[in-house]
């Protein structure tokens, strides 16, 4: 977070990754004739850019997230992301999946059932942060307040790619 120093993140210097390439579009994605169903890049193109809390990179970049941890079924209207905190004891977890989950909802139709969950094994409290994720009373709760609802919103703010 910003006016902070370094020695009060919890992963001060992390590994960044490059970015994937800008998806490649075909006249039938184009026409509005055309049943287009939502796929995982889609989905994926929806959370990569998404800010992380603490540093100045996407998500993408620090691989919190990954095409190949999403999981779109169409037909059944479920989407299933999983993310990756950068360490085990990523104090921000709940706050990134929130973002994730927060953008999600705003992006797609009402129909989608929408699972933001940790890839198993890769935090110390995933079982929490995944109740937590999972109940919709807390993810409704956790956005009237405005405090919280601000920090995710500069999450989800864009910037140029």
């Amino acid at each position: 977070m910003s006016g902070e120093g370094s020695s009060m993140l919890a992963n001060a210097n992390p590994h960044i990754f490059q970015r994937s390439g800008e998806r490649l579009w075909t006249a039938s994605d184009e026409d509005e004739d055309v049943h287009d169903p939502i796929d995982d890049r889609e989905i994926f193109d929806l959370i990569r850019s998404i800010n992380d809390p603490e540093h100045p990179l996407s998500l993408e970049e620090l691989h919190v997230v990954e095409e190949v941890r999403v999981q779109v079924n169409d037909a059944d209207s479920t989407v299933g992301v999983e993310f990756t905190p950068t360490i085990p004891h990523c104090s921000m977890a709940t706050l990134i999946g929130l973002s994730i989950k927060v953008k999600l909802l705003r992006s797609l139709p009402d129909r989608f059932k929408i699972d933001v969950h940790i890839t198993p094994g890769t935090h110390a409290t995933e079982d929490a942060v995944n109740k937590q994720l999972a109940d919709k009373e807390r993810v409704a709760a956790a956005l009237e307040n405005s405090q919280l609802l601000e920090v995710v919103n500069q999450c989800l703010s864009t910037k140029s790619l």
